[in-house]
């Protein structure tokens, strides 16, 4: 049968044409996924037996909550480019499993539960296992959100595993700088146990959670605000080695406790805190 005249025949799209990896925020996820890496390789190589233990898993703590950094600038240079991409979405959730997902669990187990289940080995690494799993299902739930249209919300449902990773991190570096100081946390210790395993259930749980996606280089505020947050900046640069084993895991304590809050406040107390626009502050979907 002869083609109508002008008739073009179509070609199959080869696998590049769909695929779009943009340059500046994936580079920032592969530094998320390199810092949860060394963060791993530094748990691995502490030697509970050396002096050094607490200055090694020190330098992985910090490797995890500069992995933080980079998966809070990632997504929020995406979307300022408008460069979102289904790649980039994939790669950032394998990127936070191993940095936010296996490098605190691993590292919670090295440093705080082995010694609240001496006789019992395999309670610490249960408990370790049911963090990561928890993770995993929330970050798998957010790409499924995300892939049926949800993705441009800004809310998240349950606590994001990024948060969950430096609540975990801060509080474990808060509890090595009271061991250096020749204090005990005596069963305190037990304390991070609960705190994980409440972090996995909240991790998969409905409670929402703002994303502060609307907070930009165009972001407005007032002056009040401007200046209390530079006092506060100041405040804690300036006094960071007393204050800043203290002020990280209350940032993310009071993150953590604002999601039950949240829907008990008046919408324009939300709209102020998360700073949202009043034609915004309507969210329909959550992550």
């Amino acid at each position: 049968m002869a083609s109508p005249p002008g008739y073009k025949p179509s070609l199959p799209e080869s696998p590049d044409a769909k695929l779009k990896i943009y340059f500046l925020p994936n580079l920032l996820t592969a530094g998320n996924l390199f810092c949860g890496f060394v963060a791993l390789t530094k748990i691995v190589e502490a030697d509970v037996d050396k002096t050094n233990f607490y200055h090694q898993i020190t330098i992985a703590l910090g490797f995890i909550l500069l992995a933080c950094i980079f998966d809070l600038f990632d997504g929020r240079v995406a979307r300022m480019g408008g460069v979102e991409s289904p790649f980039g979405r994939e790669f950032d959730s394998l990127a936070d499993l191993i940095s936010f997902g296996a490098a605190p669990a691993f590292l919670v187990h090295r440093v705080v539960l082995r010694d609240v289940f001496p006789k019992h080995p395999e309670l610490g690494w249960f408990i370790a296992s049911i963090y990561l799993i928890c993770g995993a299902f929330r970050l798998a739930r957010f790409n499924c959100l995300a892939a049926a249209g949800g993705g441009g919300s800004k809310e998240f449902l349950g606590f994001p595993i990024p948060s969950a990773a430096g609540l975990v991190s801060s509080l474990t570096l808060l509890i090595i700088q009271l061991n250096e100081n020749d204090r005990t946390l005596g069963k305190g210790k037990y304390l991070l146990a609960i705190v994980l395993l409440f972090l996995s259930a909240m991790m998969v749980s409905t409670v929402k959670y703002p994303s502060f996606k609307s907070l930009g280089l165009r972001s407005t505020t007032t002056i009040a605000k401007a200046i209390i947050a530079a006092l506060f900046l100041g405040f804690v640069l300036v006094l960071r080695d007393k204050i800043l084993y203290y002020v990280l895991p209350a940032l993310f304590t009071v993150y953590l406790i604002y999601g039950f809050i949240r829907p008990r406040i008046s919408g324009r107390m939300r709209r102020e805190i998360e700073e949202e626009d009043e034609e915004n502050g309507a969210t329909t979907s959550a992550e």
